[in-house]
């Protein structure tokens, strides 16, 4: 079975991740990379820094700048705690491609044309820069972030969201970034040291009225010479190119893998780009795929479990991010009026992102999990914030033990010391506890 082929179309986080993951299983791995047309710059965090580094992407992260100071205006109140490491986005992209090349996986830079299903195999047709090629495989994984074809696929969207991002040019300086809320929107502003700028607007897609494409950068700076986070950003420097506009609309597919094929990354799901996390969402929703195919290729009899492990950890993902985005726009109060701030302050629903846990709200049943790099099913411990279920605690399977709890009327100390010992039966009964379990 390891002889499958398996095809990946994009080389971004999600879809590397996935290829790396698969290959080190020992399946011959193809990814196809079509170059960004355009240059971005992007801020991520540590925990993303993690991720990468836990992924494979050693020469990517050589790619990444120390961590930078970042401001934020929001609500009226200025806060300059946070930091964040940016990304330029065209090296960062060159440097996976090496990554990937150093684990063995054939990497073909070009642009799919055609998608074709013929039997069992998958026949994808790719525009390079040598010659055109026809590339078969046995399962497909797409990894082309907002640019997946989606036709035909059932999808949740939230509201529609337009980021108009802007290259500018200026005296070098330290790396820095910012964000600031407006009455139309929120800016993210980013200068490297070479005296780059990147300066974005995110703004409502559907009620915004913008200019004709030639007036554009006009219209950005207007938006900009009134924020007084931009101010450093702008002296000095001038726009260079056009502007570029991105949908950044919240989407989730709903059916995101089958007994062939699976979509991983913003393919699958894609956030507001609010969070400034883009890049550990995508590795959130990929770093577990590889275990899903092995599945699907190994144990095919379990292939429904597999794709229902997929789903509901991409909506369960998907749903969180949205709230985490709605609190956070709930707390910019100072235009109530604007169409932004109306539709996002309360999608995607009222559910609190984290809910009161009481022994009454916790259960235990059997949910899918990784094991062994295939997805199997065991019993879990099922709580309001852990719907998916927690399995185990530093290698203790945790819902026998609950069970064993709840069947004695003594202490739980006493319970778990029997068969963790006294030690570890009181650090267990203690964290239970916090937990809100017993």
């Amino acid at each position: 079975m390891m002889s499958k082929r398996i095809l990946v179309l994009g080389a971004g986080p999600a879809g590397g991740a996935v290829a790396i993951g698969l290959r080190r299983m020992g399946y011959p791995v193809t990814v196809v990379s079509e170059p960004r047309p355009f240059d971005a710059v992007e801020g991520i965090s540590a925990r993303a820094i993690e991720g990468l580094r836990g992924a494979g992407f050693q020469r990517a992260l050589e790619r990444v700048a120390s961590a930078s100071p970042r401001q934020v205006t929001w609500n009226g109140q200025t806060s300059a705690a946070n930091t964040e490491h940016l990304v330029v986005r065209q090296r960062f992209d060159a440097a996976l491609l090496e990554d990937l090349s150093a684990e063995g996986i054939t990497v073909i830079e070009g642009r799919v044309k055609r998608h074709r299903f013929l039997g069992e195999r998958h026949v994808i047709e790719v525009e390079a820069d040598t010659e055109p090629a026809a590339l078969e495989c046995e399962f497909l994984v797409e990894a082309r972030g907002r640019a997946a074809p989606a036709a035909g696929v059932p999808r949740v969207q939230g509201r529609k969201t337009l980021s108009l991002l802007q290259y500018w040019q200026g005296p070098v300086g330290p790396a820095r970034s910012a964000v600031q809320s407006f009455a139309e929107g929120w800016a993210w502003l980013a200068q490297c040291v070479d005296g780059r700028r990147y300066l974005q607007l995110t703004v409502d897609a559907d009620s915004t009225r913008l200019p004709p494409k030639q007036a554009l950068g006009d219209w950005c700076r207007t938006r900009l010479e009134q924020l007084e986070q931009a101010q450093p950003f702008i002296e000095g420097a001038e726009p260079v190119g056009e502007v570029r506009a991105r949908i950044s609309t919240p989407v989730l597919c709903e059916r995101i893998a089958g007994d062939n094929w699976i979509r991983v990354g913003d393919a699958a799901m894609a956030v507001d780009p609010l969070s400034g996390n883009g890049i550990f969402q995508a590795l959130s929703s990929a770093l577990q795929a590889p275990a899903v195919v092995n599945t699907l290729l190994q144990n095919p009899e379990q292939n429904g479990l597999a794709c229902q492990f997929h789903e509901q950890r991409i909506e369960g993902l998907f749903y969180r991010f949205a709230r985490i985005g709605r609190d956070f726009y709930a707390q910019e109060s100072q235009w109530p009026d604007q169409a932004f701030w109306q539709k996002r302050s309360h999608w995607p629903d009222t559910t609190p992102l984290h809910s009161e846990v009481t022994p009454d709200k916790v259960t235990t049943d059997w949910r899918p999990v990784v094991q062994d790099g295939l997805i199997t099913q065991v019993e879990v411990v099922i709580t309001p914030d852990q719907p998916l279920g927690i399995w185990h605690l530093n290698g203790l399977e945790l819902a026998p033990l609950l069970r064993r709890i709840r069947a004695q009327h003594r202490p739980v100390a006493d319970v778990l010391g029997e068969s963790l010992g006294a030690e570890r039966g009181v650090q267990l009964a203690h964290w239970m506890l916090q937990q809100g379990w017993v």
